[in-house]
């Protein structure tokens, strides 16, 4: 004979499930209220340069179009060192939810795991992608009286004369592991030239030493290095990227400067917004949203376009399809290049 339950105990443990149900869907209630309050006071976007770099100028051309979207201030935080690696593991560690946000970059989402023996982050699973910012051509540049005085007007003189004296030239970048450092190690490898690497925490303290002639060449993101090429101070030499920029029309690519030698060089960047992993879906959507807006209007396509740079504002889906096919492109070069950093 089957013993039926007392009618107190069945009672006691239906309360028990519909407290156990309530438990279990708390965290998700939670997610849900703050995604819809959110933001509630000021949003971080950690540059993990220095100031005076394209990561740090598209930064800070995002934070006040986000801060009148959300009526909440958007602070540009600068986290440098080790290549982005110190900026980004800063906002892997961070919560999720929705007030720290990295500015990543081809560096940091691309290059990195395959560049360095041991990343502090996974730059996949530690993220939430929310939007590509924009894409960069790099542009080789030198010091316009280091290269007068040289007689170097293009490419094929920069690598007769660093082939006639080999290591007397050194080479800027925005730090180890940066596209900037990798389009100079690609070129090397396939030119037969060397140039000692000059790692800075960022382009804005690499460029000052290229105007003040402390350093000969650098493959920079072309918009921090725009100003300097107008105003004569630094010698456009080509730019990394497999077409010509409409910002420098008069500047051949690497390829088409190179010849032969330099057949199928291309080493472009790019840089996007990430959250940290756990972000309330609802908060992501909204960040593109407003960025994918703030990107198609006149006003910041032209001021973009003028740096050189190409105005993204995919979906979050687009832009981790983006990360992942980086992943392999450039684990490519860092093979090709030789290059590693420990």
């Amino acid at each position: 004979m089957t013993t039926r339950p007392h009618p107190r105990r069945r009672t006691v443990a239906a309360l028990a499930c519909v407290a156990l149900g309530c438990a279990a869907l708390l965290p998700l209630a939670h997610g849900q209220q703050q995604a819809s309050t959110w933001p509630t006071k000021p949003v971080r976007i950690v540059v993990p340069f220095a100031p005076g770099g394209t990561t740090d100028i598209l930064a800070r051309a995002m934070a006040p179009e986000l801060s009148r979207a959300f009526g909440q201030q958007f602070i540009v935080d600068n986290r440098a060192g080790a290549g982005g690696n110190v900026g980004a593991d800063i906002v892997a560690k961070s919560p999720g939810d929705g007030y720290t946000l990295l500015m990543g970059t081809v560096g940091t989402h691309g290059i990195n795991r395959a560049l360095y023996a041991k990343l502090p982050y996974d730059p996949i699973k530690d993220f939430v992608p929310v939007t590509l910012v924009a894409a960069v051509p790099n542009v080789m540049v030198m010091n316009a009286d280091k290269a007068k005085a040289q007689g170097i007007a293009n490419v094929q003189d920069f690598i007769r004369v660093a082939k006639a004296s080999p290591g007397k030239m050194n080479m800027a970048s925005s730090g180890n592991g940066t596209s900037i450092h990798l389009a100079g190690e690609l070129f090397k490898s396939m030119t037969g030239t060397f140039m000692l690497h000059l790692p800075y925490r960022g382009s804005g303290p690499a460029l000052m030493d290229m105007v003040a002639g402390n350093a000969d060449v650098m493959f920079d993101n072309l918009p921090s290095s725009m100003a300097q090429i107008k105003a004569g101070k630094l010698t456009a030499l080509a730019v990394t990227s497999s077409e010509r920029s409409s910002a420098l029309p008069d500047v051949p690519t690497v390829e088409q400067a190179g010849g032969p030698t330099l057949k199928g060089y291309e080493a472009s960047s790019w840089f996007g917004l990430l959250a940290p992993a756990g972000t309330p879906q609802d908060i992501v959507n909204r960040i593109q949203q407003e960025v994918a807006k703030s990107l198609a209007t006149p006003a910041m396509k032209e001021r973009l376009v003028a740096q050189g740079a190409i105005p993204g504002g995919n979906t979050p889906a687009e832009f981790a399809k983006h990360i992942d096919n980086e992943h392999k492109k450039w684990a490519q070069v860092v093979k090709a290049s030789g290059a590693k950093v420990d």
